[in-house]
């Protein structure tokens, strides 16, 4: 690290601190040659694949689109931040683990549905019909049939009909 004082090529190190989240490090150096003191902060960069969208165009991958998608998804849902957070954090870390340097935009798809199934069953079939482009109501029909069928007493509010666990609500 060269010194941003006197541009000496040596540095040291006399004190390193992890930041409360765990993502970087605060280093404390001295200038080996002009005794000035300053603070360098690390990160860790990972690279995150180039997104291939569904007409062929490459885009680097954003982890803001990505949350606008769980927002638009999760709109008036009972689902905390820290959920949606956790469930962001979980497809980036799935990217990563993907080690491919470019990934189709339906298997980032893929990875959100998965998440938003384990988050809320309704915020799951928003996305799924915009997703996957519904074309008429037996569509939600199949998706709402299938969904039922495979994540039965998963501790999620029914569907459809059934028996609403909270009292203020009425059947219709």
């Amino acid at each position: 690290m060269h010194c941003p004082f006197c541009q000496h090529h040596d540095t040291r190190v006399i004190d390193s601190r992890v930041s409360d989240d765990g993502a970087t490090i605060r280093r404390r150096r001295v200038c080996e040659a002009c005794g000035e003191r300053f603070s360098t902060i690390e990160t860790i960069e990972l690279k995150l694949p180039v997104i291939i969208k569904g007409d062929g165009r490459r885009e680097a991958f954003d982890a803001r689109k990505l949350r606008a998608g769980f927002d638009r998804a999760l709109q008036k849902r009972p689902v905390s931040e820290e959920q949606i957070e956790a469930a962001v954090r979980a497809v980036v870390h799935q990217l990563r683990m993907t080690a491919e340097r470019e990934l189709a935009s339906r298997r980032v798809g893929e990875f959100v549905m998965a998440e938003l199934r384990k988050l809320d069953h309704v915020g799951y079939v928003r996305f799924a019909s915009v997703y996957r482009s519904f074309e008429d109501v037996a569509d939600f029909r199949e998706e709402l049939d299938r969904l039922e069928r495979d994540a039965p007493g998963d501790g999620q509010l029914p569907l459809l009909g059934g028996d609403d666990p909270r009292p203020d609500r009425k059947k219709r």
